[in-house]
């Protein structure tokens, strides 16, 4: 079964859209404080399509994708009783918990590991605000974290060139499963420790 070229392919087609830079911004944002799929799957097609402007869509990722998480983190301020119920009966009370824990040990740092944590980005930020993490340091430790991921990823793909838009289509399917199977072995480690 085929499940991640039908993806890149649509995907590639919004990247190509003349409004793709909004999507993209939109997308980041809502990422980092209440939707499920991460940017990376638009960033990086972005990046195929128009390299020469990679690093532009590198910043405006970051920047949604900070102006998110600053939204998650009141979201976990003001709101967590409202949602914690939500939290509860859904597969993210087990990240939440890590992530608090996550927290009270690494304090401020966590938020820069979780820029490149498989753990969603947005339970961090919640769980940020719901513990009253240091507002001034959630924002810098987001900004690097997360502008080092996006930074990181606009840059493989420049570097890789036209040897990446010729093999990526051709491996999209094992990268989507080994990225997935990556990621169920890291959350499931995480949570069974």
């Amino acid at each position: 079964m085929k499940l991640f070229e039908p993806l890149y392919r649509r995907v590639i087609g919004w990247a190509q859209h003349r409004h793709a830079i909004r999507y993209l911004a939109a997308l980041s944002f809502a990422e980092s404080s209440f939707f499920p799929i991460p940017p990376d799957v638009m960033l990086a097609p972005m990046c195929l399509a128009d390299r020469i402007k990679a690093w532009r869509f590198a910043l405006v990722t970051t920047i949604a994708s900070l102006a998110g998480g600053i939204l998650g983190y009141f979201i976990g301020h003001f709101l967590f009783d409202a949602i914690e119920p939500w939290l509860q009966t859904t597969h993210y009370w087990e990240a939440y918990l890590i992530g608090r824990e996550w927290f009270s040990q690494y304090g401020v740092w966590a938020v820069f590991v979780a820029g490149f944590s498989p753990i969603p980005y947005k339970i961090f930020t919640i769980t940020a605000g719901a513990v009253a993490l240091n507002l001034p340091g959630f924002i810098v430790a987001s900004l690097i974290g997360r502008g080092a991921r996006f930074f990181l990823v606009s840059g493989l793909i420049v570097a890789g060139g036209d040897k990446m838009q010729e093999l990526l289509p051709r491996y999209i399917e094992r990268i989507g499963w080994a990225v997935v199977a990556l990621s169920v072995a890291v959350i499931s480690w995480l949570t069974l420790r």
